[in-house]
């Protein structure tokens, strides 16, 4: 994400959360080099990703509880992409924190999307 590009917001959450973990992919591109960062952006890198293919399998899933199983999993890995972003935002002087920050309120926007599903499906 980079000068005026905003984080788009499809309806199509499956292209959502694939455009947070690209976007995630172009961000961490501008980081200082170091190995904390290194290792902070290897975690977010994972945990983004997972959001999205979590949420790809579960509605693949072949019955409500594994669907459930996913939507948690998928959960799980925006609540961790959270915590990674945050970490980065914090230690870091960043020429990007615009970006880094779009990104973590998008990570909270999935989260509590994700927690919507699950309170739902439980019905």
């Amino acid at each position: 994400m980079t000068g005026n590009n905003k984080l788009a917001k499809p309806y199509d959450l499956e292209e959502r959360t694939f455009l947070f973990a690209k976007e995630v992919r172009m961000a961490i591109k501008s980081l200082p080099k170091s190995i904390a960062n290194f290792e902070d952006v290897k975690q977010l890198v994972r945990s983004s990703g997972s959001v999205g293919a979590n949420y790809i399998e579960a509605n693949e899933a072949l019955s409500k509880k594994d669907f459930l199983m996913r939507i948690k999993i998928s959960r799980k890995e925006a609540k961790e992409s959270v915590y990674w972003l945050r970490l980065l935002l914090e230690t870091n002087e960043l020429k990007i924190q615009k970006d880094i920050e779009r990104l973590l309120g998008e990570a909270i926007e999935l989260k509590k999307i994700l927690s919507s599903i699950i309170e739902k499906s439980k019905g």
